[in-house]
């Protein structure tokens, strides 16, 4: 990720009802009913709920904008029932770009508390920032949120105060050039976090993995792409390699059933052994080992042209298989019981895709697509800055079934609905078999920004991180009552 990003007409899609899951043994088992307690709703990151708002009541929901403390350029969470402040709210909660976290009543949008950072001061308005989405414990008592000085800091629900002993963890050794980019996950009782870089690639700086418990706040795994021979946290300027940034929105992906993790890599060297830039890679469920890689032939050319592999996340398509897109506009189909095609293992092989089509718009992807299993058929929608388009898993192929020239940023399947948010002000849902257009709704402008749909309600942010702005708006559409 080298270069300066371009700005997006991100889709950040819209969602349904009902909760994320939070995974148990490696499962992705259901949140309680109407809670959405994570990015990607599941822990797969899947972002498709079973119950949404139904397309005919879209065209009539109504926008609320609350201005809140800060950007939230990323997405909320919600918590439906929550006992906060001795009351109970259906509650949404959000990290600022500087790290404050906030509850809110999605009724009303007041605030019911707020966590502070304790150095905020230090970086607040400055390029130092978080685009994370906090996670919420499946225990519903605590939440989980990033803070620009590369800490993750454990807040109860009830009173949004942070739990001492081991919390706030660290997970990186110079926050200033190791951003935390993607949202927080949750799996097995661990909190997953992933890191990067910032905009403009200021080495040294190494893209890893990190897996928390949640019960104690110790380091349970580390996985570093680059020096993977080193299984802590590294001081950056210790390894003689820089950049592999894990970037994408979604972060760390967590396989349904075996809980192994996910992740792409953006530019850095590769040598398949301890350096694994732009590559896939599969890890253990705690993060601790690398079990599998997929890396293109033309690694070099993408490392040279800053053409990041990790610009986006995987996405695990069900039935044994995944994809992979990135910033040549590709997306290619994995077989995760053999990522490079010849063997289980890590190393040197390059190359085993089973297929390889272009994105709607032929462009950069930084969204996380959504998965929609429709009975015994799979179909995969991916949005970038200049397109909207759906695949169909046939087999051991993905057949391109629809795609049209509106952007946007990670879309969302809820309720027989697809939305798609496009930050040059539309938010949009789709028929999501033929892609007709059901409803444009007003919205703001953003960059990474995604809704959810939670209790009758869209909850959409609105903002761009790299506004530098202390203030932001979160969109509320609802019924008019």
């Amino acid at each position: 990720m080298r270069r300066t990003l371009r700005r997006l007409s991100v889709p950040a899609a819209l969602c349904a009802l009902i909760a994320v899951g939070a995974t148990t043994a490696g499962r992705s088992a259901v949140a309680p009913a109407g809670d959405w307690t994570r990015f990607g709703y599941d822990a797969a990151r899947g972002n498709a709920a079973p119950v949404g708002i139904g397309a005919g009541s879209v065209p009539s929901l109504k926008r609320r904008q609350i201005t809140i403390d800060g950007t939230v350029d990323s997405s909320a969470i919600y918590l439906r029932g929550a006992l906060v402040r001795g009351a109970r709210h259906d509650a949404l909660f959000v990290t600022t770009t500087y790290g404050k976290t906030l509850a809110l009543d999605a009724a009303s949008g007041a605030v019911l508390w707020r966590f502070v950072p304790r150095d905020i001061a230090g970086w607040a308005g400055s390029v130092q920032f978080t685009t994370a989405t906090p996670v919420a414990d499946p225990n519903r008592r605590f939440v989980y949120a990033a803070s620009p000085d590369g800490l993750v800091h454990k807040l109860s629900v009830a009173t949004g105060r942070q739990v001492g002993g081991r919390w706030p963890v660290r997970v990186t050794l110079d926050p200033k050039r190791e951003k935390i980019a993607s949202a927080l996950n949750f799996s097995r009782g661990l909190v997953l976090v992933t890191t990067g870089g910032y905009i403009g690639d200021a080495p040294p700086y190494q893209g890893h993995v990190v897996t928390i418990a949640a019960a104690t706040g110790r380091i349970v795994g580390v996985f570093n792409s680059l020096c993977s021979d080193r299984h802590t946290l590294i001081k950056p300027s210790t390894c003689a390699a820089s950049d592999s940034a894990i970037w994408g929105r979604a972060g760390a992906v967590v396989e349904p059933g075996s809980g192994n993790l996910l992740v792409a890599t953006g530019n850095g060297p590769w040598n398949g052994k301890t350096n694994w830039g732009d590559s896939g890679l599969e890890l253990s469920p705690n993060g601790s080992r690398l079990l599998q890689n997929w890396t293109p032939t033309n690694q070099a050319e993408l490392e040279r042209n800053d053409t990041d592999l990790g610009s986006t996340s995987p996405v695990v398509l069900g039935g044994g298989f995944a994809a992979q897109a990135g910033k040549d506009g590709l997306i290619r189909l994995l077989d995760l019981s053999l990522l490079n095609g010849k063997a289980r293992s890590a190393g040197t092989t390059v190359g085993g895709e089973l297929q390889t089509l272009t994105v709607p718009g032929a462009t950069d992807v930084f969204t996380a697509p959504a998965v929609w299993h429709d009975g015994s058929t799979t179909w995969l929608f991916v949005a970038t800055g200049s397109g909207t388009g759906a695949f169909r898993r046939a087999g051991r192929t993905l057949q391109k079934v629809w795609e049209n020239g509106n952007g946007g940023t990670s879309p969302v399947f809820a309720g027989n609905v697809l939305y798609v948010y496009d930050p040059g002000g539309a938010l949009r849902a789709y028929d999501p078999r033929s892609g007709r257009v059901l409803a444009t709704l007003p919205a703001g402008s953003g960059h990474w920004n995604s809704p959810i749909i939670v209790g009758g309600r869209i909850v959409l942010p609105e903002g761009n991180s790299n506004d530098h702005s202390q203030t932001g708006v979160l969109d509320i559409y609802s019924r008019a009552r």
